[in-house]
């Protein structure tokens, strides 16, 4: 019995995982494309960084490169300060 729920409950999660991971990959991929483009053009640890980085736009930059797309909108206030348009989201 025990055995027939672990089993099933396996089955739905692998069954729900891609779904899940389809939903996601678009806000995954722009931010990632956020990231770069502020480690590009903002960040003071490469020689083409232009402003000083706030710790927020950094914590946002790590949140996303780590697979976190809370920190979208960081790193999009951070690139819209700095007059750089942002990637497109699409």
């Amino acid at each position: 019995m025990i055995r027939k729920m672990v089993l099933n409950s396996a089955i739905v999660a692998a069954t729900l995982m891609p779904i899940a991971a389809l939903a996601q990959s678009p806000d995954a991929a722009y931010c990632s494309a956020l990231a770069a483009k502020y480690d590009q053009y903002l960040d003071m640890s490469s020689k083409g960084g232009r402003q000083p980085q706030s710790l927020e736009a950094r914590v946002a930059v790590e949140k996303c490169k780590a697979g976190d797309t809370s920190g979208i909108a960081g790193i999009e206030k951070a690139l819209k300060d700095a007059k750089i348009d942002l990637p497109s989201r699409g």
